[in-house]
């Protein structure tokens, strides 16, 4: 069954009992997480309680299809409701999903978490087509959403905030609703406990730093087909502290953009008409970026690198091996492709 627009919140908060497995997938992974743990408190009111609370990944499942029966069939020590959270899902996860839903064991709770599936995924058609399962969708935030979210985070903290500093938050968040939600605690904490007004300023000198400035180097040198200057800034970004899953998911959300605003060509839009539709909007020089890189990837091309940079992810979180050299592989291979296309 689908689930969309003003059903989403409905949903979250008393899920259909008929649902055996609820699906979340789109571009924005912080609202697919939000979302899952939302679910998730409410059955298991504590997140860490390893009796009630069962987390497993795309590569578990590869490695034994029947292990999702068995973690839902599973009976608490102390009792209750379990949940089972599994994460980093693309469509070769179907068949082994689809056998669950045929023949469904115990009550528990089943969250699949994917990236951004079309139309076509045999995954996201499976859950909109059962009777048994629900598909919700996660995209980035509009913009009013966006500058109602901003303006309720303040609000709650006793802050007002500048129409300046609102616009400039809107530019440069939406595009994840776990950055957003952290960059904006960020904001909150710098502003301190007493009311205050929030200018351009304050927005400027706590969002954007020079760790986003990094990834998005990284980003742009990757999907424009420049190898040494990935090089040169994962270095940069890997001396200042960030994590290559940070990286890599800041990866996925930049091609994720550029496959939204390739659609948009193919519909017979101009590079520049295409990368004015994004939402949020792009600021001035972000847009000018781009737009040059957006004829480079087709949809079906930033699909394939997106399931690369997802692969990866789960490649960091269970093999064992360096997730710097990981991060490094896959990017340079994405930059190789791209450099290939522009030339």
């Amino acid at each position: 069954m689908k689930i969309q627009g003003r059903g989403i919140a409905a949903y979250l908060r008393k899920p259909d009992p008929r649902a055996r497995a609820t699906l979340l997938y789109g571009p924005d992974q912080g609202l697919v997480r939000e979302r899952a743990e939302a679910l998730i408190r409410g059955v298991v009111p504590d997140p860490k309680d390893p009796f009630r609370l069962a987390a497993l990944s795309a590569a578990d499942l590869a490695d034994d299809p029947a292990r999702l029966a068995d973690e839902a069939a599973a009976i608490p020590f102390f009792g209750g409701r379990r949940a089972i959270r599994v994460s980093g899902v693309g469509d070769r996860a179907a068949a082994a999903i689809e056998n669950f839903l045929a023949a469904p064991v115990g009550d528990a709770l089943v969250v699949i978490e994917a990236g951004d599936l079309g139309p076509r995924s045999s995954l996201r058609r499976l859950f909109e087509d059962a009777d048994n399962a629900a598909a919700i969708p996660c995209y980035a935030d509009a913009p009013e959403a966006l500058e109602e979210l901003i303006e309720g985070v303040f609000a709650k903290a006793g802050h007002r905030i500048e129409p300046d500093a609102a616009d400039y938050l809107k530019a440069n968040l939406g595009a994840d609703r776990g950055l957003t939600r952290s960059e904006l605690d960020k904001l909150v904490t710098y502003m301190g406990a007493k009311p205050a007004t929030v200018t351009l300023a304050d927005a400027q000198a706590v969002v954007g730093d020079s760790g986003a400035s990094a990834i998005d180097d990284i980003c742009f040198a990757a999907t424009g087909g420049d190898p040494a200057a990935v090089e040169k800034a994962l270095g940069r970004a890997f001396a200042e502290g960030e994590a290559p899953v940070t990286i890599l998911r800041a990866a996925q959300r930049h091609l994720q953009r550029l496959q939204i605003a390739a659609d948009a060509m193919a519909r017979g839009a101009s590079a520049r008409e295409a990368v004015q539709r994004l939402r949020p909007p792009p600021i001035f020089l972000v847009a000018n970026r781009l737009q040059a890189q957006v004829p480079l990837w087709d949809t079906d091309r930033a699909g394939r690198a997106i399931d690369r940079l997802t692969e990866a992810e789960i490649d960091c979180k269970s093999t064992g091996l360096p997730d710097e050299a990981i991060c490094r592989n896959v990017l340079l291979a994405i930059a190789s492709a791209a450099r290939r296309r522009r030339n």
